[in-house]
């Protein structure tokens, strides 16, 4: 599928009609099952969305950004997927803002994330935007931020740091408890002796607790051994 040079509602309304000829019905059954969201639906699979972004951001990228419509899912994940491939920092912070506002579920948080590259570059700078979202009360901000923690900051220089912020954490709902479950997992493949202390006193809720060790003891990178020691460990 082509892509305009340049961006006006004009040639967005074409580019939408067009968007909506690459629905994959069988995809949109199945994925649709997973993904619960208020936005209408086409059904278009994450790797062409991928490859359209892509030729997006090798033409006008910013006209873009300012003509595109939030009315179908595939929409808006193209937007971030648009804003993660921005190769400026402040264009990607200023942008990233807008985008967040419009999350609704987790495949809008962590696509986006996956993709989000500059943060390798640049992570004190957004380690300082994930204690701010993870401050927050909205479900998704605080998701963005656990999932971006998960990413690419699991390493010994913020081990510490993300105990703290798991521990911070006000928002008690299934898909900030998910994703700090899966972040306390990652943390114990990466870090374990200072996970285990960490199981062992903190502040998660139950729920998150035993979610973690869970998804500690479904690993293929935990030892038998330390997938009977987590469970001493459970709520």
């Amino acid at each position: 599928m082509k892509v305009p040079s340049g961006w006006d509602s004009s040639t967005y309304q074409k580019f939408q009609s067009e968007l909506l000829l690459l629905e994959d019905k069988t995809y949109k059954e199945f994925n649709f099952k997973l993904i619960f969201t208020d936005y209408k639906k086409i059904g278009i699979r994450v790797p062409i969305l991928k490859e359209l972004a892509k030729k997006i951001s090798k033409n006008d990228p910013f006209s873009f950004l300012e003509v595109v419509e939030e009315e179908y899912y595939e929409e808006v994940l193209l937007e971030g997927l648009v804003i993660a491939n921005l190769k400026d920092l402040k264009d990607t912070l200023f942008y990233l803002e807008r985008y967040i506002e419009k999350i609704d579920n987790w495949a809008l948080c962590d696509y986006v994330i996956s993709n989000l590259k500059i943060i390798k570059l640049n992570k004190k700078i957004f380690f300082k935007k994930i204690k701010a979202y993870t401050k927050s009360k909205d479900e998704y901000r605080v998701r963005f931020g656990l999932v971006m923690l998960l990413d690419y900051y699991v390493e010994k220089e913020y081990i510490d740091r993300i105990f703290k912020i798991c521990n911070r954490v006000k928002v008690d709902t299934y898909y900030v408890n998910m994703a700090t479950s899966w972040l306390i997992s990652e943390c114990f493949v990466k870090e374990k002796q200072k996970t285990l202390e960490y199981l062992k006193k903190n502040k998660l809720n139950k729920f998150t607790q035993n979610k973690a060790i869970s998804k500690i003891r479904e690993s293929n990178r935990v030892s038998k051994n330390d997938k009977m020691r987590v469970l001493d460990f459970k709520k």
